[in-house]
């Protein structure tokens, strides 16, 4: 029962004129009664506050397309909001994201009753897969794209620009075993990245309760079950018959291999589209300061051409109609006034000095242009702009004319921390399951190290594909001061080499290592002696100690 159902039966005849129940309907029904500022509907502040409340999907659904259009607008002819997008991929995805295999061993041991599943095993595994991994997403022919233009990598960060500007990211993956047939692929999975704006409703229909903005879901427990994509964008009319054909693909396979993967940041609980990306929040603000903006802009332009102007005692609608008239007296003055300046050249200096005819004088423009408080708003509005989009102001004006040390690692960390979660949050939901597709494939085609006994893939996928993503590194604004701080933190047990490898530079501390070990035999084979950092302070001490004795 709702408050309106409430107030009306308690409002009946049948309530008593005093007691309990009456004293509740003065209560809701009050303009002074209300126990939250929040719910106050009679104060001049808040009784014209009555916004739309429904379910994520109705209120989401009807205003997706209009929301999206306009982002991406600002997005291809803002500096600032093509900053702010700019900002967020080159620092939570970049074009290197990949995965380092972490299979669950004790997960397989204890299914499958062997222990030879054990540390020394999972990193044997792990090095084949990364290796299969690398010579199918870093494919220079494309065969892991479907379009055959795009790395892996290079996907993921179209994908994930899709979402934060589209609010969706979207991928098909088709099964393409004829490029394995002619020997052109090594593998048969493949992915496409597709443009949500296709993902809708067969011919426009309203959304229903198994059908939510092309998402069919299963009506009992809310899961999507299947996609209707449309064969072509609605505004391709080089392709006309494909805009009002849909295909509906599976979610995934009767044994679970996906089909189509589907990524969006839930806000919601029955949430199943997306929509909003990052800058919907500030979007009716940043639209209103480039127009600000564009407005100082050409008012300074006109300020700086138009710096002065002579002032005569006749307009030019006077003179006009004093000469169509013929008004003598005016066309002589006139005359005179053009005869007076074409012989008065006078300069000193080498600058010319300016001399009147009589009635007129010399005006000059104010340039008051840009507004003396016009920085300071810019910045104000930036500010809430980066906050909404999870950045730090300075990321996204590139001003750090104005900041220090502390302030800068500061702002960044906290800015570092979304960009982690967004990062986190879009290979659990996206990568992860491509990659699920793919090692299902790997693990029937490629000699993958397995002991006797081991489970099958369908039986045991979590445990086989547990990985973690590697990005973009967080970087440093002191390098000395923070890569001594990683040192100490190691040496105190704080931090381990794969964290600090992970999150400075995004690379594989196992890699690094390996590359150390080339380096420090470079060294040694061509009779150089070892750097610092490769220990020749304690090994020659340990070799001159005998010598010195």
């Amino acid at each position: 029962m709702g408050v309106g159902d409430f107030i009306r039966r308690m409002a009946s005849p049948l309530v008593p004129k005093s007691g309990p129940g009456r004293r509740i309907i003065n209560a809701l029904t009050s303009p002074f009664g209300t126990p939250y500022d929040a719910a106050d509907m009679y104060g001049q502040r808040m009784q014209g506050w009555q916004p739309y409340l429904g379910s994520a999907d109705t209120e989401l659904s009807p205003y997706r397309d209009r929301i999206v259009s306009r982002v991406r607008d600002l997005v291809r002819n803002d500096g600032w909001a093509s900053g702010a997008v700019t900002r967020t991929l080159d620092n939570a995805i970049g074009v290197k994201l990949r995965p380092i295999s972490k299979p669950d061993y004790r997960a397989l041991a204890r299914l499958s009753g062997n222990p030879a599943f054990d540390a020394v095993w999972a990193k044997e595994y792990a090095q084949a897969v990364d290796a299969h991994w690398r010579t199918w997403a870093d494919d220079p022919l494309r065969y892991n794209d479907t379009e055959r233009m795009l790395t892996f990598g290079q996907q993921m960060h179209l994908a994930f620009r899709h979402l934060i500007v589209d609010g969706d990211a979207l991928a098909l993956l088709p099964w393409m075993e004829e490029r394995v047939g002619l020997g052109a692929a090594q593998y048969a999975t493949t992915v496409q990245i597709i443009d949500p704006d296709r993902l809708s409703n067969p011919q426009q229909t309203f959304d229903l309760k198994n059908l939510r903005n092309g998402v069919e879901i299963d009506p009992n427990s809310g899961a999507p079950v299947a996609y209707w994509i449309r064969k072509a964008h609605q505004a391709d009319w080089f392709s006309a018959a494909d805009t009002v054909t849909w295909d509906r693909y599976e979610r995934e396979t009767s044994w679970g291999r996906p089909n189509i993967v589907h990524m969006f940041e839930h806000h919601r609980g029955s949430q199943h589209r997306g929509g909003a990306g990052i800058l919907t929040p500030v979007l009716q603000r940043l639209k209103m300061l480039i127009k600000y903006d564009g407005t100082e802009l050409d008012a300074a332009i006109i300020n700086a051409t138009f710096a002065a102007y002579i002032e005569s005692p006749f307009d030019p609608a006077m003179t006009a109609e004093g000469l169509e008239g013929g008004d003598e007296q005016l066309a002589y003055y006139q005359d005179q006034r053009i005869a007076f300046h074409q012989h008065r050249n006078i300069s000193l200096a080498g600058s010319r000095m300016p001399i009147l005819f009589p009635g007129e004088k010399i005006n000059t423009v104010s340039a008051a242009r840009p507004a003396s408080n016009f920085r300071d708003f810019e910045r104000a509005v930036l500010n809430n702009v980066a906050s909404g989009a999870g950045l730090s102001p300075m990321q996204v004006s590139n001003d750090w004319s104005d900041v220090n040390y502390s302030s800068a690692r500061g702002s960044l960390l906290e800015a570092w921390k979304t960009m982690k979660r967004r990062r986190d949050d879009f290979s659990i939901g996206f990568p992860t399951l491509i990659r699920l597709a793919w090692l299902e494939e790997s693990m029937e085609e490629d000699a993958l190290p397995l002991p006797r006994g081991a489970p099958p893939f369908i039986q045991a996928r979590a445990a086989y594909a547990r990985a973690i993503w590697l990005g973009p590194g967080r970087g440093w604004i002191d390098p000395v001061a923070e890569k001594q701080g990683a040192v100490l933190g190691m040496d105190a047990g704080l931090s381990t080499l794969e964290t600090e490898c992970a999150e400075n530079e995004g690379a594989d501390w196992e890699e690094s290592l390996d590359q150390r070990a080339i380096e420090v035999q470079g060294f040694k084979d061509r009779g150089l002696p070892l750097p610092e950092w490769a220990g020749q302070n304690l090994a020659s001490k340990t070799d001159r100690k005998p010598e010195a004795e």
